[in-house]
Formats: C-alpha cells, structure tokens, sequence
C-alpha cells in the first residue's frame, strides 16, 4: 500500500492535548519554542482555558508544534512516506516534515499567520457555517448568487463529499442557514470561529505573511506536498503559502486526487482525528489510521510496517 500523512488545521485543538510530549521533547516544545511564541505553550495546551487556547494566534501555533513533534517521533521509524498534505494550516506542519523548512522557521510562520488573521477577523464582524449534503458545484452557485444580490460570501473549504464550509459576514451566513436547502443543502451549521478565514475578509493577513515567508528559506521537500490552493504537488510552495489564506482549501479535492495517483493509506498526525475522517470519507477503499498522543505512536508505526509486508 501507499501511504499519504495528513496534519490537522484549527478546530482540533483541546485543552490537555500534548500532555505526553511535552517532557519527552523539550528540545521542540519547551523554552525554544516559548522563546519564539512569546507565551507559554505548555501552560496553553495543558491548561488553557479553552478561550484561550482556541483563539486563532494560540491554536494555530500549538496544533503546529505538536503536530509535528509527533511526526518526528514516527518519522524516524518508517519509511518515508509517498505524499503529505496539511488541512489550512496543517500544510505548514507538513512542509515541515518534509523538510522545506526547520521546526523553528515554521513556527515562527505559523505564529505570524496566526497573528495576522486574528487582526484581520477583528476588523469586521465575519463567520463561518458548513453546509451538510450540498456538493462543489452547488456550494460554488450559492456563493456566486449571494454576491450577485450584494452579499459576501465565498467557499472556504471543501472537506469531503457533502461537506462544504462557507465563510462570509454575518448577515450572509445568517442567509445561508435560510437557503442552504434551495443548493441542495441539507442544513447548514454556524461555526464557532473568529472570522470567515480563507475568503477576501483575510486580505489584511496577506501583507504580513508576506514579509514573514521572505525570511524564511525553502529548499526541495523530501516528497510532495498537497498544496490546499491547487489540490496537486506543490511547485511553489511559498507563494501557495501567501495565496491560501485568501483561497478556498481544497481538501477533498487534495484526497480524491491522492486517490487517483495510487495512494490507498492516510495516516492522520496530530490532535484528534479530523483528517484520517476526511480520508475515509472521500478515498472510501483507503486504509486509515490517527496518532494524536506520544502512547499512538507505536500501534502508528507497526500499522505502517503492516502496510508493506
């Protein structure tokens, strides 16, 4: 079988998550890391509280960070893998295990672009809702006719088959939940975010990030990563970086086109279980597994042997 890693975005972060890392890897998670965050990470994921820790500049950083700590303690043990891709943000952590850049370089970007959108959300009052059962083309019309009549509201992620998220001001996800059914919607669902993420209400981040990824040197990754902006192997991964947090992650897209090209085994790295879900859904003959604490990473790499005998 051929295996593919996934890295979680914001929404997988709970408070108590990484409780098993941190002592175990002082060297990513420890003073270097708070030296570079200007917070605590530890006190953050252990103890919040949970306003805390979801805020965009918090979270994004330390689904980061453990993420990739746990990839790291896998990494060593098995071959490398076929592809990566990352959900939003996960795409860092996987450029990062593919070694585009260091542990520290990505954080450093991470804790900027987390920065960046928090203030670019409190500029205006904007949100999010997913909408159950309505497919790409029918999410695309919804948006384009809401726009039409004057409204904001685009696309932002596509999550698997009948799962689109939809970012917009107030006032259009409120119409959104009124006529997801008229787009073949089953319901629509408010997310509990700060702002309507990856859709022109981020344009103020973009300028930020900008400066941040010029500092940062990139080098040819160990093996292709899924940029979320074109759903392919990534071939300017800087500039997908800055173009991403405008654009519409493309998720499912990424799966299905991982699926075409031969892959058939997701392994989920980080917090929760959100990708390996998102495989399942999308690739429905993929094998799937998660490893989202340091006692997983055992059972994670004997499933990936037991991938190749």
């Amino acid at each position: 079988m051929t295996l593919a890693i996934l890295f979680p975005g914001q929404g997988s972060q709970e408070v108590g998550m990484g409780a098993d890392l941190f002592d175990h890897r002082p060297d990513l998670l420890g003073d270097r890391a708070d030296d570079i965050l200007g917070w605590s990470l530890r006190d953050t994921c252990l103890n919040g509280p949970d306003e805390q820790l979801v805020r965009t500049d918090r979270a994004q950083p330390a689904l980061y960070a453990l993420s990739y700590a746990l990839w790291d303690e896998v990494a060593g043990r098995v071959p490398p893998p076929m592809a990566a891709a990352g959900h939003s943000l996960g795409e860092y952590t996987a450029l990062a295990a593919a070694g585009v850049f260091d542990f520290a370089s990505g954080l450093q970007l991470v804790a900027t672009r987390g920065m960046a959108m928090a203030e670019a959300a409190g500029r205006e009052a904007s949100t999010m809702a997913a909408v159950i059962g309505i497919d790409i083309e029918q999410a695309a019309e919804a948006a384009t006719v809401r726009r039409a009549d004057g409204g904001r509201l685009w696309v932002a992620n596509f999550n698997g088959p009948g799962q689109v998220v939809f970012a917009g001001g107030v006032h259009d996800i409120e119409w959104l939940s009124a006529h997801a059914g008229d787009f073949g919607g089953r319901r629509a669902i408010p997310l509990n975010v700060a702002g309507a993420f990856h859709s022109p209400f981020m344009d103020q981040a973009v300028g930020p990030l900008a400066a941040a990824l010029e500092n940062v040197e990139f080098a040819e990754p160990a093996f292709p990563v899924w940029a979320n902006l074109t759903a392919a192997p990534g071939t300017d991964h800087r500039a997908a970086l800055l173009q991403q947090v405008v654009a519409p992650v493309l998720f499912t897209q990424t799966l299905e086109g991982m699926g075409e090209a031969g892959i058939d085994a997701f392994l989920h790295v980080g917090p929760g279980n959100v990708t390996a879900t998102m495989a399942k859904r999308t690739v429905k003959e993929a094998e799937t597994h998660h490893v989202s604490s340091l006692e997983g990473v055992g059972e994670a790499v004997a499933w990936i042997e037991s991938l190749v005998q």
